[in-house]
């Protein structure tokens, strides 16, 4: 089958009704906003204020937080710090509440010895981001204070991933993220954009602040949720939120994750008197926009402007694939000084650039469709094929057919830029999947004994070994004993039906 570029934009345009994410259902009360436009004005605004954070700079805080020399004419609200004025800070003002208790100190103690390199390098990094990223929050009357939060969550990572499947500095899960305006589907994440996914924050921030009214709880709701909180307050019948942490029902990540916050903030604005003053702050983040058709080729953008490919990505980190999204232009991120060139070479000519470098594969069954080579591919969204090919995912495909893959000719497919195609999950749910397979298949097989005796499970004993013990098959011990296992595996003191 060969490729028709515009063909396929035309058949993709047809179908992108139906292949379009799927608004989660949400009630009046959760629906927070619209999807997120970033203005040229607020862009401008942001970047402006990074150069001008890079210029004043005086290396004693992180680059994008509060800057309060007088409180009475700061604006906003603004906290001291008290209980920590033996230690001489150069900042005792924060735009956050902020204390100095047996948890906060805990923190300092870490970012001072054990930590120090995870500080210095979330330092570093906050250079590029932290003044954008500031700028954001306060232009949705936010404390800037709160850019400790996105430090605690990621480093200022774009790419950061937790094991629970949040992404990007902010950390947000998918259902979060597109509550909150995000895009995400197979081509883009901008949970990774550090300019879209801060104005996300600072919608969810401002919906927990208003709902909590203080800024612990509503930090501690970005963690946990927030039913979890206020679950939490109604069970301890206090809003006080060290007092809701003394009890056990919040997890110790949410019990930690309010004094990291506070530790990174009182390091953070105090860099020389806990001997940061030596920090390589990278450059802030700078760039120029160009526009560009659907389905640009990246490579071939980098090779027109002459720029390592890598520069885009960095520039772009929410386009997760080789080329932009096929529906529709794309406002690209280009070095400051490159607009000039691509309007030289490429502005108007969206064919020149249009990606045609996909990776075919032929058909090796007999009866397979683009269902079958969307799983063997691991390409989820089984639409993308769709678009690419010009069928539909049932259509049968003959044994030798050619098809085009998402994958760029001459790519492995095993590249970063499909490693969430391919990722592992976390040993224990892979453990977890393999037991529920173990138990389908010995309730297909197994039998539940008739007139079973009993085995008193001992500290140490698995279903294997209980098997040998007993010489009951473990499927016919899976089966006879479902009650138990369906809920969790056994333990010392389990009665077990063997024969």
């Amino acid at each position: 089958m060969k490729f028709n570029p515009i063909q396929a934009l035309l058949i993709f345009a047809v179908t992108l009704s139906s292949c379009a994410t799927k608004k989660v259902s949400e009630s009046p009360k959760e629906v927070a906003s619209k999807e997120i436009f970033v203005s040229s004005e607020l862009r401008q605004k942001a970047i402006a204020a990074a150069r001008e954070a890079e210029e004043d700079h005086d290396h004693t805080s992180i680059l994008g937080s509060a800057v309060i020399e007088n409180p009475h004419e700061y604006g906003q609200r603004t906290y001291f710090l008290y209980g920590a004025e033996h230690l001489n800070l150069e900042n005792y003002y924060f735009d956050i509440p902020v204390v100095y208790n047996k948890a906060v100190k805990k923190w300092i103690t870490y970012f001072l010895n054990r930590g120090r390199g995870f500080f210095e390098r979330y330092s570093a990094r906050a250079g590029r981001y932290a003044p954008i990223l500031g700028k954001i929050l306060e232009e949705h009357g936010l404390p800037r204070d709160l850019i400790f939060l996105a430090m605690a969550e990621s480093g200022f990572q774009n790419k950061a991933k937790s094991w629970a499947r949040a992404v990007g500095p902010w950390q947000f899960m998918p259902y979060t993220g597109r509550r909150f305006g995000l895009h995400i589907d197979w081509f883009v994440d901008e949970r990774r954009d550090p300019i879209k996914a801060t104005i996300a924050a600072s919608r969810y921030l401002k919906k927990l602040y208003k709902e909590f009214g203080a800024w612990e709880l509503a930090a501690a709701a970005y963690n946990a949720g927030e039913g979890k909180v206020s679950r939490a307050i109604r069970r301890y019948k206090t809003e006080n939120f060290w007092r809701i942490s003394r009890g056990r029902y919040l997890k110790r990540e949410t019990k930690n994750y309010v004094p990291k916050i506070m530790a990174l903030a009182i390091i953070g604005k105090n860099l020389k008197t806990f001997g940061f003053e030596e920090i390589d702050f990278h450059e802030p983040l700078d760039f120029q926009e160009v526009e560009v058709g659907p389905a640009t080729d990246l490579f071939k953008v980098a090779t027109e402007l002459d720029i390592e490919f890598e520069e885009l990505q960095r520039l772009n980190p929410e386009i997760l694939r080789w080329f932009t999204p096929p529906q529709g232009d794309y406002k690209l991120r280009v070095p400051v000084g490159k607009k000039t060139a691509f309007n030289d070479c490429c502005a108007g000519k969206a064919d020149k650039l249009i990606a045609k470098d996909f990776m075919p594969y032929r058909i090796k069954g007999r009866r397979s469709t683009l269902n079958d080579v969307a799983r063997k591919f691991k390409i989820k969204d089984k639409q993308v094929l769709t678009w690419l090919n010009g069928s539909k995912p049932n259509t049968r495909l003959k044994r030798g057919q050619q098809v085009l893959l998402p994958f760029r000719e001459g790519q492995n497919i095993r590249a970063n830029m499909y490693a969430d195609l391919y990722e592992r999950p976390r040993k224990a749910v892979r453990m977890r999947r393999a037991w529920k397979k173990r138990i389908r298949r010995a309730l297909r097989r197994g039998r539940k004994i008739a007139s079973p005796r009993y085995y008193k499970v001992k500290k140490g004993d698995s279903l294997w070994t209980v098997s040998r013990k007993t010489g009951t098959s473990l499927d016919t011990l899976i089966v006879s004993n479902y009650q138990i296992l369906k809920r969790r595996r056994i333990r010392a003191g389990d009665k077990l039906a063997v024969k």
